[in-house]
């Protein structure tokens, strides 16, 4: 089970999907079930979350699958928690170029 994908659908916000498997290069659909929209909730045409859904691959723009397949990174995504933040490496100013930009 692939936990937290988001599915892109063509003209729709995306959805946040649990995986069934990874779709292989001759399906024909996404096979998926726990459909959530990103802030969390269920879509209006979802009855409950243990059903499971097929999804066409001609109605899917892409498949967004996280790296870590883990519930704590899909709910870290879906409530909107900040990255990680990296570090910037540090950059030595050119003295000759700030000169210039002063003066013009």
């Amino acid at each position: 089970m692939i936990r937290g994908a988001f599915l892109h659908l063509l003209n729709e916000q995306p959805l946040v999907v649990d995986l069934a498997a990874m779709p292989a290069p001759g399906d024909s659909a996404v096979f998926c079930t726990n459909v959530r929209l990103t802030s969390g909730k269920r879509p209006a045409w979802v009855d409950s979350g243990d059903h499971w859904f097929l999804f066409p691959l001609g109605q899917v723009r892409f498949l967004e699958v996280p790296a870590e397949p883990s519930p704590e990174v899909a709910l870290e995504r879906v409530e909107g928690a900040e990255a990680p933040a990296r570090e910037e490496p540090d950059l030595e100013l050119d003295e000759e170029l700030l000169r210039r930009i002063r003066e013009t």
